[in-house]
């Protein structure tokens, strides 16, 4: 391999090195911004620092700048006065030695000037003054008998800034004129004063004369003040961030173990409590909220021993009726067998008793079952299963009852197949439900069953197009026992406890189940699970309410006319206490 072909593949491995390095900073950087972020939006304690040590530090800084600039410019101003003094002395000791070199001749004027800048110049050793003789702009170069000198450092008329030089040359005052600028000295740029005047030599020639002052010793002064001030001003930083830290960790760590007692009690850790130590406001603050919890202790503790109570008797109730019902329940069949050997009003009555009979008994199997859903005992039996076998089962079942009503029952999908892991017994049982208030309540309207599914979940929503149901009705229809219209003769006989098993159904199998309805314009209820059987409900595949729920100007239906079953959970335990 020839040198040039190394050459080229080192390259590229020296920018991919480069590029990794890059990448590997931006990271880090990332990294700390997002830590940052949470810290920001997560510890009150850190935004309090941070906040209060960048106001001081901004504070810091314009206090510091102001009192730079004050410093700065007394120190100028201070060497301006001294410069002005010694130029004003020294100016009028040239004149008056170039007055006295009248009539002499050039030599003896050349001599008698540098001697002259020699006397202005004056300790030579220390370079705080030079002195700078130079012919005035646009002079006669032919009648001058001496040219540009100076005394000093080496200093150059080019080194004099242009406006100050055509001032000084265009002046008639006998006065003195001043500029700042910056010079070389020992190969070094430092700050200076420029002070000149115009003089005349002979033989009557105008001439610039500037006595320029090294005032380097007062810039590094003021920035001997600069960095007193940085480190001063680091050091106050540090000290303010320490003392916000433990002032706000005295604060704000009482109020953080209170939230994380807080946390343990609503998890269900009724026997945490705060620390309380003095008797400053924390330490009241501690105990009352210890107080509370020991009030909302025993509370809890009481309505779950009256909630164990009143379970245990439903249930103790309905296993203790389920040998007297039965035995009645063969009575009563062996009666209304035999109604019609006997006169009108037995006739009759036996068939009363047999009706009642055949509901005390679903009312007594729907009380043990939310007695299971009480105690936890409710098992899913999942297994996979096409949804559309479920639904026209319920379909055909509900069928006796869909022809008296005059309804008609029909399946609105676009597809003809969805498998889905779910218990199907639970299944059937919510839709028969639903189909069946669907009938109830429909009017003998049509009656839509809709179902649709996503790669996630899948959704079956009855719609029925009868009397409808109020947002307070909607919000309501999942509670135990609860009717919108007690008075509204039933023709299925239901318990009042359909629609809250339903809603356990659809909560063990990790789905919702919601409803949705406008007065005189139907009702809609949608259940939905997921496919597969440890998957997430994160949305539905249909929509509620329906659209035309929705159409036209005056539809108030709001978010409160939806009832799902988070929402109705607590509801639905409290309702079989009351």
């Amino acid at each position: 391999m020839s040198h040039s072909d190394t050459g080229m593949s080192a390259e590229p491995q020296r920018l991919q090195r480069f590029r990794a390095a890059l990448e590997s900073s931006k990271a880090r950087l990332s990294g700390l911004r997002r830590h940052t972020s949470r810290q920001w939006h997560r510890s009150l304690q850190f935004r309090t620092v941070v906040a209060t040590v960048l106001l001081t530090a901004m504070a810091f800084v314009g206090v510091g700048a102001f009192l730079s600039g004050q410093i700065a410019q007394g120190l100028y101003q201070e060497r301006l006065n001294t410069a002005l003094d010694e130029s004003r002395r020294g100016s009028t000791t040239a004149e008056s030695i170039f007055d006295g070199a009248i009539g002499s001749d050039q030599a003896t004027t050349t001599e008698v000037v540098l001697e002259a800048l020699v006397q202005l110049q004056g300790s030579f050793e220390d370079s705080e003054r030079g002195v700078l003789l130079t012919p005035v702009i646009n002079g006669d170069p032919e009648q001058l008998w001496i040219g540009a000198r100076t005394a000093g450092a080496a200093f150059e008329a080019t080194d004099i800034p242009e406006d100050l030089r055509t001032e000084i040359a265009e002046s008639t005052e006998d006065r003195l004129y001043y500029r700042p600028l910056s010079v070389i000295i020992d190969n070094e740029t430092v700050p200076a004063i420029a002070v000149g005047t115009k003089v005349t030599l002979p033989p009557g020639n105008e001439y610039e004369l500037y006595l320029i002052y090294n005032i380097s010793a007062a810039q590094e002064t003021l920035d001997y003040i600069h960095r007193s001030l940085w480190i001063a001003g680091s050091v106050l930083l540090l000290l303010v961030g320490t003392i916000a830290w433990f002032v706000t960790r005295a604060v704000v760590g009482p109020v953080g173990h209170a939230a994380d007692v807080s946390e343990k009690l609503a998890a269900g850790e009724l026997q945490e409590r705060m620390e309380v130590r003095g008797e400053d406001e924390v330490a009241r603050l501690g105990a009352s909220f210890n107080h509370m919890a020991d009030n909302l202790q025993q509370q809890i503790t009481q309505l779950a021993q009256l909630s164990h109570m009143q379970q245990r008797f439903v249930s103790d109730v309905s296993h203790e009726l389920r040998t007297p019902l039965t035995t009645v329940r063969m009575a009563a069949e062996v009666l209304y067998e035999a109604r019609r050997d006997f006169d009108p009003v037995n006739q009759r009555s036996a068939e009363l008793l047999y009706v009642q009979v055949e509901r005390f008994q679903a009312l007594l199997a729907d009380l043990l079952e939310i007695s299971r859903f009480d105690a936890g005992a409710a098992v899913l039996e999942s297994e996979s299963t096409d949804i559309f076998s479920v639904i026209r089962h319920v379909i055909e079942g509900a069928q006796p009852l869909a022809d008296k009503s005059g309804s008609d029952v029909r399946i609105v999908s676009s597809m003809e197949r969805c498998v889905v892991d779910m218990d199907p017994r639970r299944i059937d049982r919510i839709l028969r439900n639903l189909l069946l208030n669907a009938l109830e309540h429909g009017e003998g309207q049509p009656i839509e069953v809709l179902v649709e599914a996503d790669d996630e979940s899948v959704a079956v929503a009855v719609r029925d197009h009868g009397i409808g149901m109020s947002a307070l009705d909607a919000s309501r229809v999942f509670d135990r026992f609860w009717r919108a219209d007690p008075a509204r003769a039933r023709t299925t006989g239901g318990s009042g406890l359909g629609l809250s098993i339903a809603t356990e159904d659809a909560r063990l199998h990790g789905g919702w189940l919601q409803a949705s309805g406008r007065e005189g314009k139907g009702s809609c209820f949608r259940l939905t699970l997921p496919r597969n059987r440890d998957g997430v409900v994160e949305h539905s595949p249909i929509p509620l309410p329906p659209a035309d729920f929705l159409d036209g100007g005056n539809n108030d239906v709001s978010p409160s006319s939806l009832a799902s079953i988070d929402s109705v959970a607590k509801e639905t335990s409290d309702e079989v206490k009351t």
